[in-house]
């Protein structure tokens, strides 16, 4: 990433993954600024990572050149009223990853005329291994979009989409995407014992076939319909699941759970931009 100075509001789990990712990926964590509410995090930060603590948020926005906003999304616009002034007088480049606060929403109360990068990473960022959809609105220049791109590909994969809507969509599939797999994992680990398996066992392979499968399908030159078929050999054990799958409208389901994740993310996201409080 460019020299620069990197602020981030809120030290929560996240933010603490995107902050050991820029460092692991060479950023001097004497550029990175933290305040939180909970003193004892940022102390924490300060002491493993060697980062600087703000006194304040407008302090952090003042020495910031990129401010990521890494709170709940309840607290974003009481955030953005307080940090307004300074962001008008300063103009720093405002990452969120606060998911369903619209860039309409947050510019309005910040002031206007503010470079916002909305983000939607997922909890595999926590590991280095996320996958993060962005948007970028008018305001932001080709740097800041590098800029923006590069904090959150130190914690996985980052890929922009052309529409803020498109971000619900985004949602749907990687925001809410691991819990998809883990309820697959947990089932199929439910099976494994029901079948004889130890608890143990069970978790051991379908974690390892999980993370096995991911790594082939990223690695491979063809998707995942192709490698699904190069496995399910004609009359094999294989077959024999994937058509009770197909029999009980295995992709219609998932077809319909990501339909209702994706409406309930646009809802949220109305709620979120109407809520007076």
């Amino acid at each position: 990433m460019e020299k620069c100075r990197c602020g981030f509001i809120g030290a929560g789990n996240m933010a603490t993954s995107l902050i050991g990712g820029l460092i692991a990926d060479g950023f001097p964590p004497q550029d990175i600024l933290v305040t939180d509410v909970d003193q004892h995090k940022c102390e924490d930060l300060q002491t493993r990572l060697g980062i600087r603590s703000a006194p304040h948020n407008a302090a952090l926005v003042e020495s910031s050149d990129v401010v990521v906003l890494a709170v709940k999304p309840q607290q974003v616009r009481g955030l953005a009223h307080e940090i307004a002034e300074v962001v008008q007088r300063t103009h720093p480049l405002i990452v969120s990853i606060a998911a369903g606060i619209r860039e309409r929403d947050l510019e309005q109360w910040l002031g206007g005329n503010v470079a916002i990068v909305r983000c939607m990473p997922n909890t595999p960022a926590l590991v280095q291994s996320g996958a993060t959809g962005l948007h970028a609105n008018t305001r932001v220049g080709l740097q800041q979009k590098d800029l923006a791109e590069s904090l959150l590909r130190a914690v996985g994969v980052a890929v922009w989409v052309e529409a803020e809507d498109l971000l619900d969509a985004v949602t749907a599939v990687s925001g809410s995407g691991p819990a998809y797999f883990f309820l697959l994992m947990e089932a199929m680990e439910l099976a494994a014992m029901e079948l004889g398996l130890p608890s143990d066992t069970a978790r051991l392979l379908v974690e390892q076939t999980a993370f096995g499968a991911a790594k082939l399908a990223l690695e491979a030159d063809v998707g995942p319909g192709e490698l699904r078929r190069r496995v399910t050999s004609p009359g094999g054990t294989t077959e024999k699941a994937i058509e009770v799958f197909s029999h009980e409208g295995f992709e219609q389901l998932v077809l319909s759970a990501l339909r209702a994740a994706y409406q309930r993310s646009k809802d949220l996201s109305e709620h979120l931009g109407n809520n007076k409080q």
